[in-house]
C-alpha cells in the first residue's frame, strides 16, 4: 500500500510544485546538455525521410530499442527473404507485424529479432479481406514477399504472385494511413516470359501501380544464402548422387545476389527522401554468372571434385513435366520440386540479366557484396567428414604442412 502510495506521489507531484522527477529538472540538477537529450543531434535522430512515410514519432539512437517510426506489415516474413528484412527492420527500432497462415512455429524464429513486443505474429487467410485489413490495421508501411517458384494443389502461380499482390494494394489504398507500399518482384518479370511465374509477377507489379502510383517495386535476382533455393538444392544433389545436372548445358547468364543486399536495399528504400517511390529497381548482383560458373564455386566450397551431367533441354522439361501434369489430379499433396522444376527450366531458356538503363543498388546508395567468400560459407556444412575436411581437402592443405 505504502509504496503504491509512493508510486502516485512520485508520478503526480503536488498543485504548484515542480516534480524532481521530470526530464528538465533532472537536466538541470545534473548539468546535462540538450544535445545529449538527443533533440539537435542526427546520431540520436532517426535517419527515416519524413516525405516518403509521413510525420512519424521517433525516439532513440536508432538501435533496437528505439522507435523508428516504422510499423510495418511484412507479407511473406516467414520465407528466405523476409527474416532477413525482419532483422534490419527490427534492428532499427521498428515495429513489425508478421501475418502468418501456417503453424504458430512458423514465425517464432522472428520474435527474437526485435526488442520485447517489436515483432508481432498475426494469424491471417490471404483469401479473406477482413483478415488482411486486420494485419494492415495499425501499420504505416506494407511490403509484400508473397511467391512462390512452383504451383501446390491449392495455390496457383497466379493466385500467389498475381491475385494476392492485387489484393494487398487495393486494401492499402482503402486503408488510407500506409504512406508506404513495397512489392518485391523478381528479376526478369514480363508478360512474353516463357515463366509463367515471371508473366504473373509482371501482371502483379502493373496491379499494384494501378493501384498505387506511388509504391515502389523491387526486382531481385535469384537470391544467395543461408537458406536459398540453388546452392543448397545443389549441394544436397550432389552429396546423394555425386554429380550435378547442368540443365541446358548450363550455358545461361544470371546475376545471383546475396539476400542481405536485397534487403538493405528495401530498407533503404523506406529511409529516403520519398525519391523512390513510383519507379521500380532492378537488383542483381555485382558479377555475371552461368549455372557452370556458380556450380564451380559451389564445388570448391563443398570440397568435392566437380562432376556434371549435360541435360538438355526437352529431357530435363519430360523429367519435371509428370509433377506440373499431376499436381491438380491426385488427391494428395506432391513434394516440392527442387532442381527439376518446370517453370524454373523454362526460365532458364533465356537470359536474366539487370536491364542496362534500370534503376540498381547504386541508387540507393548501396554496393552488393561479391558472392564468392562469405555470402556462400553456409555451404561448409555439406562437407564430407565436417568442416575442416572433405574429399579435395588434399588440395587445399599446403605441401609442407607436415614437415
Amino acid at each position: 500500500m505504502m509504496q503504491a502510495v509512493s508510486r502516485r506521489l512520485v508520478q503526480r507531484p503536488l498543485a504548484g510544485e515542480t516534480s524532481i522527477y521530470s526530464s528538465s529538472s533532472l537536466r538541470s540538477l545534473y548539468g546535462v546538455p540538450d544535445y545529449l537529450n538527443g533533440s539537435d543531434n542526427r546520431r540520436y535522430s532517426s535517419s527515416l525521410a519524413t516525405k516518403g512515410v509521413g510525420h512519424l514519432a521517433r525516439k532513440g539512437t536508432g538501435g533496437r530499442s528505439s522507435v523508428s517510426g516504422i510499423v510495418a506489415t511484412v507479407f511473406g516474413a516467414t520465407g528466405f527473404l523476409g527474416r532477413y528484412l525482419v532483422q534490419q527492420l527490427a534492428k532499427m527500432g521498428s515495429q513489425v507485424l508478421v501475418p502468418f497462415r501456417g503453424s504458430e512455429d512458423n514465425p517464432r524464429h522472428l520474435k527474437l529479432m526485435g526488442d520485447l513486443g517489436q515483432v508481432v505474429p498475426m494469424k491471417f487467410d490471404p483469401r479473406d479481406e477482413d483478415s488482411i485489413k486486420a494485419v494492415m490495421a495499425k501499420a504505416n508501411v506494407v511490403i509484400n514477399l508473397i511467391g512462390r517458384e512452383y504451383e501446390t494443389r491449392n495455390f496457383s502461380f497466379e493466385e500467389v504472385n498475381h491475385h494476392m499482390a492485387e489484393k494487398l494494394a487495393l486494401v492499402a489504398k482503402e486503408h488510407g494511413g500506409i504512406m508506404r507500399f513495397i512489392q518485391v518482384s523478381c528479376l526478369g518479370a514480363s508478360v512474353s516470359s516463357p515463366s509463367r511465374m515471371q508473366r504473373a509477377k509482371a501482371a502483379a507489379e502493373e496491379a499494384v501501380f494501378s493501384a498505387l502510383p506511388e509504391a515502389t517495386v523491387m526486382r531481385p535476382a535469384t537470391m544467395i544464402g543461408t537458406e536459398d533455393r540453388i546452392l543448397n538444392p545443389w549441394a544436397m544433389f550432389v552429396k546423394k548422387y555425386g554429380f550435378l545436372p547442368l540443365i541446358g548445358g548450363g550455358t545461361n547468364k544470371f546475376q545471383p545476389v546475396y539476400v542481405v543486399d536485397v534487403a538493405a536495399a528495401i530498407v533503404a528504400a523506406l529511409k529516403d527522401d520519398g525519391s523512390s517511390m513510383g519507379k521500380t529497381y532492378e537488383l542483381g548482383g555485382p558479377d555475371v554468372f552461368t549455372p557452370h560458373d556458380l556450380a564451380e564455386i559451389m564445388f570448391d566450397m563443398i570440397r568435392e571434385w566437380p562432376r556434371y551431367v549435360k541435360l538438355p533441354f526437352p529431357i530435363a522439361k519430360a523429367m519435371a513435366g509428370p509433377r506440373d501434369f499431376m499436381v491438380n489430379k491426385v488427391p494428395f499433396p506432391l513434394p516440392s520440386p527442387q532442381i527439376f522444376n518446370l517453370d524454373q527450366i523454362n526460365a532458364l531458356t533465356t537470359d536474366t540479366l539487370v536491364s542496362d538503363k534500370a534503376l540498381t543498388f547504386q541508387d540507393l546508395d548501396l554496393v552488393p557484396h561479391k558472392l564468392k567468400g562469405y555470402p556462400v560459407e553456409f555451404l561448409i556444412q555439406y562437407r564430407k567428414g565436417g568442416p575442416n575436411f572433405g574429399s579435395t581437402v588434399s588440395e587445399k592443405i599446403p605441401t609442407d604442412f607436415y614437415n
